[in-house]
């Protein structure tokens, strides 16, 4: 239930989206005649799009949770690493086969690079498909393809295929993996995913070290106009409201101890 409503709701909140309904519910308050509630429409789906798209909102709203778990020095073992699905096209590696990245593909190239640097370490990818009407390929099933690749042995891949979320992510993983005592397992996934995602494997019961990949700011944005191409201001805001909503809501439903966790709060 928690999956279906966190995707019908994103729907509808996730800036496009909402400046769309916006200007479509003023195109209706206009054949009523209610041209103050249409104007009210108008305006804030302008105001949605161009703060969205024009601005540095996006990214002054991505880098406090780049920033809140900055990579520590590499342990000298590592018995396994585990990278966070969300880093492949899955619609078009559904029809296409192959590996195409998208985005968010460092996770997988710095999980190859990782796994040649900890030769005898496990390598776990988490991630099912998590697409609510869309079809696609999950992480899990296209990774074996790009990290065989990059010549990463099939024998040391442990692939969790269930997951659709961060929080199955944590849970089904725990499950696969059973970590021992004393074991050093590294997670890698985006910067900006890394508070939710590290809070998530700490509740399951899963000690890892993080390790963020994927930075989408450089942390000198500051507060301005036209900071960055309108399309990827667009999608830096997107990305920045939904991981907010996603701690807030996983923090909520107790998912997760603290709105924002950071290094002293979890383990």
């Amino acid at each position: 239930m928690f999956f279906h409503l966190s995707k019908i709701f994103w729907f509808f909140i996730q800036p496009l989206n909402l400046s769309i309904f916006l200007l479509l519910a003023g195109m209706v308050a206009v054949t009523f005649g209610r041209r103050r509630l249409a104007v009210t429409g108008s305006v804030l789906a302008f105001l949605v799009l161009a703060l969205s798209a024009w601005t540095s909102l996006g990214a002054l709203m991505l880098n406090p949770l780049e920033q809140r778990f900055p990579r520590a020095s590499l342990p000298e073992k590592v018995d396994g690493i585990v990278v966070l699905g969300g880093g492949f096209e899955g619609a078009i590696n559904l029809v296409r086969g192959g590996y195409e990245l998208n985005a968010g593909g460092d996770r997988m190239v710095e999980t190859a690079v990782l796994a040649r640097r900890f030769p005898e370490a496990k390598i776990v990818v988490s991630g099912g498909s998590g697409e609510l009407i869309l079809d696609g390929e999950g992480d899990a099933t296209t990774a074996p393809r790009l990290l065989g690749a990059l010549g990463v042995s099939a024998d040391r891949l442990i692939l969790e295929s269930r997951s659709r979320n961060t929080y199955e992510n944590a849970v089904f993983t725990r499950q696969m993996v059973a970590p021992k005592p004393g074991e050093t397992w590294l997670l890698v996934t985006s910067a900006f995913h890394m508070p939710r995602a590290k809070a998530l494997f700490d509740k399951a019961g899963f000690a890892t070290v993080p390790w963020p990949v994927d930075y989408r700011t450089s942390g000198r944005e500051g507060v301005g106009l036209f900071r960055d191409n309108a399309a990827d201001s667009l999608q830096a805001t997107t990305m920045a409201i939904r991981e907010w909503i996603g701690l807030f809501a996983y923090w909520l439903s107790g998912r997760i101890d603290e709105p924002f966790p950071g290094p002293g709060d979890i383990g």
